[in-house]
């Protein structure tokens, strides 16, 4: 029996670490209704493309970039809404100062001031898959271009038109 091995590029922890923080700093953003934050996740020429999972539960929706755009549009649609992001299964891999991240975030919508209300029933339930290229700046990383898929939804998508 012949043993079989795959060579992978290196990923430190600190890289690991510096990946997820990055990740968090920008759904953290979008929950805190935080641009700075948000901001602090993204390269200038940052585009988050929304349009496969927005696509998926009827509407249209282009790229966002570069970074300034970003921050405006999320932090106005998503910023004055409850929210919670959750992070998980993420697997990166790094080539230099690029990395490839693959991860899934569940996120819960409510109207603005509804999401602590135990008889709040409208929501927004997604499942997404994000992909995302992000490139190193000193100790951190940032997001150059993140694709967000749905898996998965429940609940009513108005909610995140804020209608």
């Amino acid at each position: 029996m012949t043993e079989t091995t795959t060579s992978f590029p290196s990923v430190t922890l600190a890289d690991r670490a510096a990946i997820l923080d990055t990740l968090h700093r920008y759904t953290a953003g979008l929950d805190l209704g935080d641009a700075d934050l948000l901001a602090s996740s993204l390269t200038e020429d940052a585009t988050v493309d929304l349009g496969p999972a927005m696509r998926r539960i009827g509407y249209d929706f282009p790229p966002l970039r570069p970074r300034e755009s970003v921050v405006s549009a999320l932090i106005g649609a998503v910023g004055p809404l409850d929210t919670s992001h959750a992070i998980s299964n993420v697997r990166s891999t790094v080539d230099g100062d690029v990395a490839t991240v693959h991860a899934y975030a569940q996120a819960q919508h409510f109207e603005p001031g509804r999401g602590s209300d135990p008889a709040a029933t409208r929501h927004a339930l997604m499942m997404n898959r994000y992909t995302a290229t992000m490139v190193r700046d000193g100790e951190r990383w940032r997001i150059q271009h993140l694709d967000i898929a749905n898996a998965w939804f429940d609940g009513d998508p108005t909610v995140l038109l804020g209608e």
